[in-house]
C-alpha cells in the first residue's frame, strides 16, 4: 500500500511510482499529503494555478479496521491563501484501497470540463459538457448509471458553486458526504474537473491473520458494544444542541448568544423522532452515525409532493439554524437541500449569511446591494432567494457573497461580526476561550484540529481546573496525537477507542512496529512540516486575532478577557516557535 497515481490533467496522462520510504516514515493520510504538499512547493501558487495539486491519500487501517473511513483531502486553499485540509468519510478510501492506491496526486488543468475515471491504476478522460451546470446531487446519479466500474465505486464531484470557482464550493462524495471545507469544490472547479469516479479489484492478504483478527475483533466490539460510539448511533452529532444550549454554548444570530430558544425543535431528539428517514454509514463502519431526514416538497397545488433525504449533522444545524435564529427543521432542511446542490460549505455559507444579515441591519448594506431583498435573522424564504442568487453568481453582491464572510467584511466592513479564524468561518462551539484558541492556531482552524470545546466543556463541568499554560499544552498534544489519527485515516468519532495502545497493537499486527516515542516523533515532524507551509504561504502568528465581537458576548465561560487570550496566542506561539527551530 505505497503506490502514488500522479496524473497530469493538462497532458491527460497519469504514472503510477512506489515509495515505501514516505509510507513507514509517514504512516500514510495526512502525514503522506503533507509532506507532498510540502514536496511541491506550493508557496508561489495561485490555489487556482494549473500548477496548484489536488492530493488525497489514504491510511495503514483504511479497509482493514472498523470505523477507518476517512481519505484526507490537501491543496492549497482559495479561502485562507495557505494550508487547505479536508476529511470525507463514505467509500472513496474503500475504492483508493480496492484499486490499490495510497494516494492520488492531481496537477494541471483540463481544456474542456470532463470528469476522471480511476479503475486499479488505470484512467480515463472523458468529456463532461453535458453534465457541467448540474447540480452536485444530479452529477451523481447521473455518472452512477454512466461509469459501471469494476468493483463498488466512489463518486467525488462539484456542483455549479465549485464550477463557478466559489472559495467556499465544497466536494460531495456518495451520500451524504463532503470534503465540506477550505474550498477544494473551487479547485476542482479551476482544473474544469467535475467529478472522479473511482473503482478497483485488489485486496490485500493478511500475513498474520489470528493478530489481525485479535485486534480487529476488539475494535468492532468496542465499536458496537461500549457505549463509545452510541451516541453517534443513535442520534447523531445533533445530540450535541441540547446539551451545548444548556451551558451556553450553541452560536445564536451570529454568535450574539449562546443560547437558542428553539433549540429543541432543532435537537437530535426531535430530527430522530419527527424527520429521520435513514441511517446510513460509511464503508467499513458498523455504527452508522449518518442521518437522512426526510423534506416533502408540494408541487401542482399541493397535489403532489416529491420526497428528499438530506443528511443532517451538527454543523450545519448549527451554521444554518441556530446561528441564523431558524427553528423549523422543514426550513433547515430546505436551506441544505439548496445548498447541497449547488455545492457549498454548509457552515461558511451559513455564516457569510448570519454576516450579512447582521451588515444589513447595521446600514453597511443595503436593498441597493441586495437587490430590493430585505435580510432577517429567522426568515427562511429571503435566505433561499438569497442563496438562489449567490447560485446563479451574475449580480455583484451576491457574486462576493460567494466569496465567503472574510473577503465580504473586508469589502463592505463589518469585520468585527464576520466570526471567522484565519479566513475560515467558525464551527458551531461558542463554549469559551479554548474553543477559539484551537480555532485560531489549529493548522486547519477547525474545531476538529485539537477540540478546544472539549476543554472548555471540562472546566464548566468542574472536571478540570483553568490554567492558561496547562491548556495550552492540552490543546496541542490534543492535535498532535490526531494526526496520527488522521495519517490512519481513523473517523475521530472513534478516537476514544483508538488509543494509543490500541493503535501500536493494530500496527504490529499488520506488520508495522512503532513505539510510543516514534509515533510522537512522527506527529512532530507532520506538525512542523504543516506550520511550515502555512508560513510560506502567509499564515503570520503576529497578525492574529478575535472578531471584536467576540470579547463582548457570555461564553460558556463567562466573558473573555483580552488580556488572558493575549497570553495565550503568545504561549501557543512560543511553542510553535520552539518547534519550528527543531532540526
Amino acid at each position: 500500500m505505497s503506490k502514488i497515481l500522479q496524473i497530469d490533467l493538462s497532458a491527460k496522462s497519469y504514472m503510477v511510482y512506489e515509495n515505501d520510504k514516505l509510507y513507514n516514515e509517514y504512516i500514510g493520510g495526512t502525514g503522506i499529503a503533507t509532506k507532498l504538499l510540502y514536496d511541491m512547493h506550493i508557496e508561489n501558487n495561485n490555489p487556482y494555478d494549473e500548477k496548484s495539486p489536488i492530493i488525497f491519500s489514504i491510511g495503514s487501517f483504511n479497509g482493514v479496521y472498523p470505523i477507518a473511513t476517512k481519505t484526507i483531502a490537501m491543496f492549497k486553499s482559495p479561502l485562507t491563501g495557505n494550508l487547505g485540509e479536508s476529511h470525507a468519510g463514505g467509500r472513496l478510501f474503500m475504492s483508493m484501497y480496492d484499486a490499490g492506491l495510497s494516494a492520488i496526486v492531481i496537477t494541471g488543468r483540463l481544456d474542456v470540463p470532463s470528469y476522471i475515471a480511476i479503475e486499479n491504476e488505470n484512467v480515463r478522460f472523458i468529456r463532461a459538457t453535458s453534465i457541467w451546470g448540474q447540480s452536485a446531487l444530479a452529477t451523481e446519479r447521473i455518472l452512477r448509471g454512466q461509469e459501471k466500474g469494476i468493483g463498488k465505486r466512489s463518486i467525488v464531484r462539484i456542483g455549479p458553486a465549485g464550477e463557478s470557482l466559489s472559495p467556499m464550493g465544497n466536494v460531495l462524495v456518495d451520500t451524504g458526504r463532503h470534503f465540506g471545507r477550505l474550498g477544494l469544490g473551487g479547485v476542482m472547479g479551476s482544473k474544469n474537473l467535475k467529478a472522479i469516479v473511482i473503482s478497483g479489484s485488489k485486496r490485500r492478504k493478511m500475513d498474520n491473520f489470528p493478530a489481525f483478527n485479535k485486534v480487529y475483533t476488539e475494535i468492532y466490539s468496542k465499536a458496537v458494544h461500549s457505549a463509545a460510539m452510541k451516541k453517534y448511533h443513535d442520534l447523531g452529532t445533533p445530540q450535541n444542541v441540547l446539551p451545548l444550549n444548556k451551558i451556553n454554548g450553541l452560536p445564536t444570530r451570529n454568535f450574539s448568544q449562546g443560547f437558542f430558544e428553539g433549540a429543541e425543535y432543532l435537537s437530535g431528539e426531535n430530527m430522530s423522532e419527527n424527520y429521520l428517514a435513514q441511517q446510513i454509514a460509511c464503508a467499513n463502519c458498523p455504527v452508522g452515525c449518518i442521518h437522512l431526514g426526510v423534506l416533502r416538497k408540494s408541487f401542482q397545488d399541493r397535489i403532489h409532493y416529491k420526497t428528499f433525504k438530506i443528511s443532517y449533522d451538527y454543523e450545519p444545524i448549527y451554521a444554518l439554524g441556530t446561528n441564523l435564529s431558524i427553528n423549523n427543521p422543514d426550513g433547515l432542511l430546505d436551506l441544505l437541500n439548496i445548498i447541497e446542490k449547488a455545492g457549498w460549505d454548509a457552515i461558511e455559507a451559513g455564516i457569510t449569511l448570519a454576516w450579512a444579515t447582521e451588515a444589513f441591519e447595521k446600514g453597511l448594506i443595503g436593498t441597493k446591494e441586495t437587490k430590493g431583498i430585505i435580510l432577517n435573522f429567522g426568515d427562511v424564504e429571503t435566505y433561499k432567494k438569497v442563496l438562489l442568487k449567490m447560485r446563479e453568481n451574475k449580480e455583484e453582491f451576491f457574486e462576493n457573497l460567494n466569496k465567503g464572510s472574510a473577503y465580504c467584511a473586508n469589502k463592505y466592513g463589518g469585520k468585527e461580526f464576520a466570526i471567522n479564524f484565519g479566513g475560515l468561518g467558525a464551527a458551531g462551539y461558542i463554549t469559551g476561550r479554548d474553543a477559539f484558541i484551537g480555532f485560531l492556531m489549529g493548522v486547519r482552524h477547525s474545531h476538529l484540529d485539537s477540540a478546544g470545546y472539549s476543554i472548555d466543556e471540562k472546566v464548566v463541568r468542574g472536571d478540570l481546573e483553568p490554567n492558561e499554560g496547562k491548556e495550552i499544552d492540552m490543546l496541542i498534544e490534543e492535535e498532535e496525537w490526531r494526526f496520527i489519527l488522521n495519517s490512519l485515516a481513523v473517523c475521530l468519532f472513534a478516537r476514544k477507542i483508538y488509543t494509543e495502545e490500541l493503535v501500536i497493537r493494530a500496527l504490529a499486527a499488520l506488520g508495522i512496529t512503532k513505539t510510543p516515542e516514534d509515533l510522537k516523533g512522527i506527529s512532530k515532524k507532520i506538525h512542523k512540516l504543516k506550520y511550515e507551509i502555512k508560513i510560506a504561504n502567509g499564515f503570520n502568528m503576529d497578525k492574529l486575532g478575535f472578531p471584536e465581537k467576540l470579547y463582548t458576548i457570555q461564553t460558556s465561560r463567562g466573558k473573555m478577557d483580552r488580556a488572558t487570550i493575549k497570553r495565550m496566542i503568545k504561549d501557543y506561539r512560543d511553542r510553535i516557535a520552539s518547534l519550528l527551530s527543531v532540526n
